[in-house]
């Protein structure tokens, strides 16, 4: 998987994760996930809501995986096959 695909499940994983601690899941810098936040954000796989000094990411599981290879398939189907998600 790309880091891209690595950050979205981290997301999935805890919507309210720092920066620091989606770059430390995915074993990446925090300026490497920052700039991954960002392209996700601009692809409209999801969006930032400030609550405080925090973010709170809400992910859009309907959008479809950008590669051609893949496009059939969903956001929410790479979260449900690669991440248990209660």
């Amino acid at each position: 998987l790309t880091h891209h695909a690595h950050v979205l499940l981290a997301v999935a994983a805890n919507n309210d994760a720092t920066v620091r601690d989606i770059a430390d899941e995915v074993g990446i810098s925090t300026r490497s996930a920052v700039t991954i936040l960002n392209d996700l954000e601009d692809g409209g796989y999801l969006d930032r809501e400030k609550r405080g000094r925090r973010n709170h990411y809400v992910l859009h599981p309907e959008r479809p995986l950008r590669h051609p290879a893949n496009a059939a398939h969903t956001v929410g189907d790479l979260i449900s096959a690669l991440l248990d998600v209660h």
